[in-house]
């Protein structure tokens, strides 16, 4: 029987200490990030720290997440914050879940390996050089794939075939429970905010919104201008061809007017086929404008019955403006502005409907009286 010597015993000491101190670094580096985004209650900033970690201590040169959003939840969720997703191309999204099985076919561990171009081209879509290798990790939650965070190297040996995984395995657990989390926070936020059928914001949200940004135009001494908008004759077409259709109508709606919006305004269903909007940082002839744009947009939209045949419908409009810098803007309230909006409205339907109207800017609103 070989017996080393003490010098090669030695040295594979040395070799196994060195490995358990490694080990240890990398295990810190994982559980403190964990830990920061463990602690995100956005879910936009979760995205944002998982998709650019720390580049010198992780060494991985290109990450992207692809996310299963089927009904579009999350790219909702993240464009109501404001988020631009087209200037984050390495956050991608799958309405269907065989895009992202297909690329764990064997099993729901993390895939390490040499980058394919053929097979992992559309998982690193971002203006950098290609990886040399990649490491894939599965985000699984209760046994169901719901995204894949995808990191590359341009090392060949750093996600090599033999690279340990146990690390890995740990970490897409952790993001996958903070994705599910953020997103279940996101959802309990809108939840008392939201309109269920149209995804938009409700009466709720819109009153207290109207508050803070009557105070903001106050504040800031700029303008700000509030629509209501009402579907013409919507009993009608319940009537016609059912409330399932008129449900569809109302999210068509609902999104011809989103589109004619900025990120930033505010859209809420006020109440049945009622609309509001709030857009600050706008003077009367600007509003005016956007709502003729909505009333055009509505006006040329093709609708369907159950039959597949076309039918239109018009929209009517009241349109008013505060001025935050008149003189007598401290009088100015919020239920005045909605007030002029809902004046305007009436007489816009009064006239004809499918028409724009506005009473003028409002300059001296008086509060309620309590």
């Amino acid at each position: 029987m070989m017996v080393e010597s003490p010098n090669t015993l030695r040295h594979r000491l040395e070799d196994f200490v060195g490995q358990a101190r490694e080990n240890e670094r990398k295990l810190r580096r994982f559980q403190n990030f964990e830990l920061r985004l463990i602690g995100h209650d956005s879910l936009f900033a979760l995205i944002k720290d998982v998709l650019n970690p720390d580049a010198v201590r992780f060494r991985w040169d290109i990450v992207t997440l692809l996310l299963l959003d089927p009904e579009y939840e999350i790219q909702r969720i993240l464009k109501e914050e404001g988020v631009d997703l087209d200037e984050y191309p390495s956050l991608m999204f799958a309405t269907d879940s065989d895009d992202i099985e297909s690329l764990y076919p064997a099993s729901l561990f993390p895939v390490p390996g040499p980058y394919r171009r053929r097979r992992h081209a559309p998982l690193f879509q971002v203006p950098k050089k290609a990886p040399a290798s990649i490491m894939l990790l599965p985000l699984i939650r209760y046994g169901r794939l719901i995204g894949s965070l995808n990191i590359g190297s341009h090392d060949a040996e750093r996600f090599s075939r033999e690279v340990r995984t146990d690390f890995f395995e740990h970490f897409s657990a952790v993001v996958a429970i903070c994705l599910e989390n953020a997103c279940n926070l996101e959802r309990l936020k809108r939840q008392g905010l939201t309109d269920t059928l149209t995804a938009i914001n409700n009466r709720r949200f819109f009153d207290q919104r109207l508050k803070e940004e009557v105070e903001l135009a106050r504040r800031n001494i700029d303008t700000l201008s509030c629509l209501l908008l009402d579907v013409d004759y919507f009993k009608q077409v319940n009537d016609s061809y059912g409330h399932q259709v008129g449900d569809q109508v109302l999210i068509a709606v609902a999104a011809l007017i989103r589109a004619q919006m900025r990120s930033t305004d505010v859209l809420a269903r006020f109440g049945g086929e009622e609309f509001s909007t709030l857009l600050a940082h706008t003077p009367e002839a600007e509003a005016l404008d956007v709502a003729e744009r909505i009333r055009t947009s509505i006006e040329r939209h093709r609708f369907q019955d159950p039959n597949g045949r076309p039918f239109t419908i018009t929209i009517s409009i009241g349109v008013a403006t505060l001025n935050g810098g008149s003189e007598q803007a401290m009088q100015f309230s919020a239920q005045g502005l909605v007030g002029q909006a809902d004046r305007a409205l009436y007489k816009a339907k009064a006239e004809g409907r499918n028409r724009v109207l506005s009473l003028g800017e409002l300059v001296a609103v008086s509060a309620p009286r309590t």
